[in-house]
């Protein structure tokens, strides 16, 4: 008898993998993402922090700047959070030969990876972020979406030890003329 209930989960399981999103499920979708023209110059990003239950638990801007020379870039973002809590993060990016993509920014550990197929950009690195007076690390596993030439929707999850804790949305804009977060 237990191992109906092991073989459920395992048939659960197994049908919940297969149900995931690939990247490669977006290779026809458009417009294509292309990481270094969107992420090029200056835009402005709003969004919501939601914990583990779904509650919106914060909310804020963000200014970027983006610049390449070549297949090297770097992005500015300075976040201006609700509560007046101030970060800023400052991505070097780099388009490796074979199309894939890395990256470093001072509260990632060791490097992100990232790929693009059709509209969409998935970026995965580990993030550490201050909670009161302990920093924990958290694996983010980060789709970005293109929806036109001027505006991406972001969804990123963030895990420890493969649960996930808390799901982030943001969306990027860069029409003009441009709104920045401390003028607002």
């Amino acid at each position: 008898m237990r191992i109906l209930p092991a073989l459920a989960i395992t048939v659960m399981s197994s049908t919940l993998l297969s149900c995931s999103v690939e990247l490669s499920d977006y290779q026809a979708s458009q417009p294509k993402f292309d990481l270094p023209d969107y992420f090029n110059g200056e835009l402005t990003a709003w969004g919501i922090l939601q914990d583990y239950t779904g509650k919106m638990t914060r909310h804020f801007c963000v200014d970027l700047v983006g610049t390449w020379q070549g297949n090297a870039g770097q992005l500015h973002e300075s976040f201006y959070f609700d509560d007046g809590e101030q970060q800023t993060r400052i991505w070097s990016i780099q388009i490796q030969p074979d199309g894939s993509i890395t990256g470093t920014a001072g509260d990632v550990v060791g490097q992100a990876t990232g790929n693009e197929q059709g509209a969409a950009f998935n970026w995965q690195y580990t993030l550490q972020v201050p909670v009161g007076d302990s920093t924990y690390d958290f694996a983010v596993d980060d789709w970005m979406f293109r929806l036109d030439d001027n505006r991406v929707m972001n969804r990123s999850y963030m895990q420890k030890l493969g649960i996930t804790v808390a799901e982030i949305s943001i969306f990027f804009d860069k029409t003009a003329p441009l709104r920045r977060c401390n003028q607002e």
